[in-house]
């Protein structure tokens, strides 16, 4: 079977291969059948033997493959259909559809399928009637004589929903799939009238109803409108009150009703509220018992008509009762009883809707808005003491019983939540902000009363959902909700979690209002040493120390004394470690100058201590994690560590010249420790967390101290050296970069940066040399670090020592590699190596010598099948050679397209000619240059004329 010729393509060597296929254990054989399968399919013999396969006395599984190929011959084969066979192909495949009109199942739909694909390639030029006939011939048993009447009227109505689903699904440019769609949307009065018939009629076993519910939804994608569907929606309604049916009479009633067009036509939909109205007693009483399926399925119902139609409901000015009843109805599936997911799960649907409603209130024109404004605040605060119930949590013996997965939902939930309230203080006001200060004034202070721990919380909540993003500088109520906190009595987790989230979304706030700080931090500190508050409190913290950082000079000691005790005692987890040393580098940046390198030592040395002790030891799996600990707890620390930003602050408060920070605390430490971490560094070589680890604590100190680094500029440049000598790794690369970006163009360093410039590329071409298709973050990271050097100081490209040939032949093989940003990153490096074909020798030899091989590569990638989002990168390449190199390019570009089939078997050599011309005109736009590109790309792969070119 594995070279075959068309003559045997026959019924019994498709057989055989069927039988391979499904029945031999040898996964090899199985796929030479396979592919033997494909080609006989695409034969034009496959137009006789598939009639074959479909024979009674062949098993299912040969009749299923007949009725596909016959599906793939009419959708992907039609043009090699013999002449004069489209009457017999009609009526044979009618015939055949009625032959299973009683199963098996798999056979009938693929028949189904390929009349409809049939139908969809001859209407409505050659068969206008098709529909008509369809119903003709199912109806009254003409041409389908196998079949009773009900399996008719079965197989009747698959055919027609899978209609509309082939169009959908079938390649079409658009034009024509415009042009079908109305064809078939002609028919729809009289399908919609059997539909009805079949619904409304008596007897319909279950079965037929849920099929005419199928074709209603795969008919409602050829934009149906509302009023050609006002029968079928309200004998779907009715269906409601059957159970068996409910699901899908939901479904289908929520795609009517969901169609945008419907706003086209205000009195049909008008025509639907009293009918969700209708549902209300349904819905009480499904609530009472329980029934979360049907309580879902109306509320699913209810939100499709307000969310979809809120406009064209809102502006229907004389029926705002009918539509603020709506709006009720909707409030009570928010307000559904019992916690979400457990108890319910329809209120979460309706969270959307409430956003819509406020966001058409507010775009309506002046004097309607105040209208609506006076009808819905009311309902807006509703709204808030709604939702903040729906985020109580439950009792604690409740909670407990919950499942992990249940608790995620009901935290996703939260978040919904959060979102939605953060909204609706956009039409509140600070209104809101009072309302629920008041609230929570009450529950603390009132003695009469007992108020549980989750009420308290949930008003929390509120104030952080709002806190969090929008600016409450303004507010009067924050001092007051400031000194409730303290009063609080945090017994439980939950409650204590959300009074650290409220307090660090109020960070902001504080540092405007610096004296509140005393009455919230000792809470924060306090929170530290538990574990079980270690995200919130840890995030409180290190919001608190960047926003309030210079305000906190009181209240330093206690926090660096708190911070310092937790890490010793390892009482939190490895990344809120890092969050503590992020927020201690904030604190310290901002104390005065003379404290900061007292405090910084205090701070490091036991950590530096433990990485010595750790030094010492032999590596093993057990003391590499806490080296990578320490090491990442020195670059957060760094992370954060700014003094500059402190004297660009000291500089807008008192305008004079700063100095440079000659004695930065961050490069003192790091000198001491210089020594140590290359120790560490000799002893695990070999280990890449490690030398990651490593390259992030340079890293992120040289991005905080830029210039202040200078000092230290010689040693990481042999320390990078040493690591990528022993281990290639891209941090090393990215490392270099950044000395590149910062110190590239002072003379002092130029001497160590150009001899790690030219050991990299030396290593770098020898992974190219051994095989690099296993370290494309290393390519990626090698071509982003010589466009940084082209982009940065051109000049180390003059270097003799540096082989630019080298970095040129490896970007040509880079463009072999199918990672995207390896490949972004080539792209940008020849974009910037082309733009210096003047002035950097090195760089004009290669291209004379090999400029045309870099096109011939470069189309290769355009015509091939590297994802389409790459285009743009590649023309940018095309783009600076046209710009930069002109006299050569229509030289190259030619000789390059000169193949046949190059670079793709789509391209003709007409398609090629025109290319050239673009390419050889365009030096002036670089968007008309992509334009170009993604069009010839798309030639190449052969979507000229296809919808997914449309889409561009």
């Amino acid at each position: 079977m594995e070279s075959v010729n068309a003559e045997e393509f026959t019924v019994e060597a498709v057989e055989r291969a069927l039988q391979q296929l499904y029945y031999d254990p040898d996964m090899d054989k199985k796929n030479v059948a396979q592919k033997w399968l494909t080609q006989a399919q695409a034969s034009p013999q496959a137009w006789h033997f598939c009639w074959a396969l479909l024979q009674p006395d062949k098993v299912p599984e040969i009749q299923f493959f007949g009725a596909s190929t016959l599906h793939a011959k009419i959708s992907r084969h039609w043009s090699d259909l013999p002449t004069g066979q489209l009457d017999s192909l009609r009526s044979q495949l009618i015939a055949q559809v009625g032959q299973f009109a009683s199963g098996p199942k798999m056979v009938l739909t693929r028949l189904c399928v390929a009349l409809a694909s049939l139908v969809l390639h001859i209407l409505p030029e050659t068969w206008p009637t098709a529909v008509p006939d369809l119903l003709c011939a199912f109806q009254t048993g003409e041409g389908v004589t196998e079949a009773d009447d009900q399996a008719r009227c079965l197989v009747l109505l698959e055919i027609l929903a899978v209609l509309p689903e082939e169009l959908q699904s079938s390649r079409i440019v658009a034009s024509r799939r415009s042009q079908l769609r109305s064809a078939l949307a002609v028919e729809w009065s009289s399908i919609c009238s059997l539909l009805q018939q079949l619904l409304q009629r008596a007897n319909a076993p279950c079965g037929v109803r849920e099929r005419v519910l199928r074709c209603v939804s795969s008919w409602l994608t050829l934009d149906i409108a509302l009023k050609d569907s006002e029968g079928l929606l309200q004998s779907c309604f009715a269906l409601l009150k059957e159970s068996e049916l409910f699901d899908m009479a939901v479904e289908t009633i929520v795609n009517i009703i969901s169609q945008p067009d419907c706003q086209r036509f205000a009195d049909s939909l008008l025509k639907v509220v009293p009918q969700v109205l209708g549902l209300q007693e349904q819905l009480k009483k499904a609530v009472q018992h329980g029934d979360m399926e049907t309580s879902h399925g109306i509320c699913r119902i209810t939100v499709a008509l307000g969310e979809t139609h809120c406009r064209t409901l809102l502006e229907q000015v004389d029926h705002w009762q009918g539509f603020q009843a709506l709006v009720s109805m909707i409030m009570s599936c928010t307000g559904s009883p019992g916690h979400y997911p457990v108890d319910e799960t329809s209120s979460s649907l309706t969270l959307t809707f409430w956003y819509t409603l406020q966001d058409e209130i507010t775009s309506l024109n002046a004097e309607r808005q105040t209208l609506y404004l006076q009808i819905y605040r009311p309902v807006y605060f509703q709204l808030v003491d709604v939702l903040l119930q729906k985020a109580c949590f439950p009792r604690d013996e409740d909670y407990a019983t919950w499942s992990t997965d249940d608790k995620e939902q009901f935290r996703t939930y939260r978040v919904d939540i959060s979102d939605t309230l953060m909204y609706v203080y956009e039409l509140l006001g600070p209104e809101l902000l009072r309302n629920l200060y008041d609230k929570l004034g009450t529950l603390l202070t009132d003695t009469t009363r007992l108020s549980s721990w989750q009420d308290i919380e949930a008003l929390l909540f509120g104030f952080q959902s709002i806190a969090e993003t929008v600016d409450v500088s303004y507010s009067d109520v924050i001092p007051g909700l400031i000194g409730l906190i303290p009063l609080i009595t945090a017994n439980n987790i939950q409650l204590a979690e959300t009074i650290m989230f409220t307090i660090g979304s109020l960070a902001e706030w504080l540092a405007d209002h610096s004296l509140m700080l005393a009455s919230v931090l000792p809470v924060v500190l306090h929170g530290l040493s538990n574990p079980d508050l270690s995200v919130s409190c840890v995030s409180a913290l290190k919001r608190i120390c960047r926003e309030c950082r210079h305000h906190l000079h009181l209240h330093a000691s206690d926090i660096m004394a708190v911070s310092q005790a937790v890490l010793v005692k390892e009482i939190h987890k490895s990344p809120q470690c890092m969050w503590i040393m992020q927020a201690l580098g904030f604190l310290l940046s901002a104390l005065p100058s003379e404290e900061i390198l007292g405090k910084l030592l205090s701070l490091v040395t036991p950590h530096i201590q433990q990485l010595e002790k750790l030094a010492n030891e032999l590596p093993s799996p057990a003391n590499k994690l806490p080296t990578v600990h320490i090491l990442g707890l020195l670059s957060n620390l760094f992370s954060t560590f700014d003094l500059n930003k402190q004297s660009e602050r000291l500089e807008v408060m008192r305008p004079v010249q700063t100095q440079p920070h000659n004695n930065n605390p961050v490069v003192i430490v790091l000198q001491q420790a210089f020594p140590l971490i290359q120790t560490v560094l000799n002893k695990w070589l070999n280990e890449p967390e490690v030398l990651e680890a490593v390259c992030a604590v340079f890293e992120k100190s040289l991005k905080t101290l830029i210039h202040d680094f200078a000092p230290l500029v010689s040693q990481l440049c042999e320390l990078i050296s040493q690591m990528f000598g022993a281990y290639p790794q891209s941090s090393a690369l990215d490392l270099a970069g950044q000395l590149v970006h910062i110190f590239g163009c002072e003379k002092d360093h130029l001497s160590p940066i150009t001899a790690l410039l030219e050991l990299i590329t030396n290593i770098t071409m020898s992974i190219f040399q051994l095989g690099s298709r296993n370290h494309p973050d290393v390519v990626e990271s090698f071509m982003q670090l010589h466009a940084q050097v082209l982009r940065r100081k051109s000049d180390l490209y003059l270097s003799d020592h540096l082989d630019i040939k080298a970095v040129f032949y490896c970007g040509i093989l880079s463009f072999k590699f199918p990672e995207t940003p390896t490949l972004k990153a080539t792209c940008l490096l020849f974009t910037e190596m082309i733009s210096h074909c003047e002035d950097v020798p090195a760089v004009r030899e290669v291209l004379q010598d090999d400029g045309k091989l870099l096109l011939q590569t470069l189309l290769e990638a355009i015509g091939g099948q590297s994802p389409s989002n790459l285009d743009e990168h590649y023309a940018e390449v095309l783009f600076s050679v046209s710009r930069n190199c002109p006299s050569v390019l229509s030289l190259w570009l030619r000789e390059a397209l000169l193949p046949p089939g190059f670079p793709s078997s789509h391209l003709t050599a007409e398609h090629k000619e025109h290319f050239c011309q673009q390419i050889l005109r365009e030096q002036a736009s670089k968007r008309r240059m992509k334009d170009i590109v993604k069009e010839f790309a798309l030639l190449s792969r052969g979507l000229e004329g296809s919808e997914y070119t449309a889409s561009y």
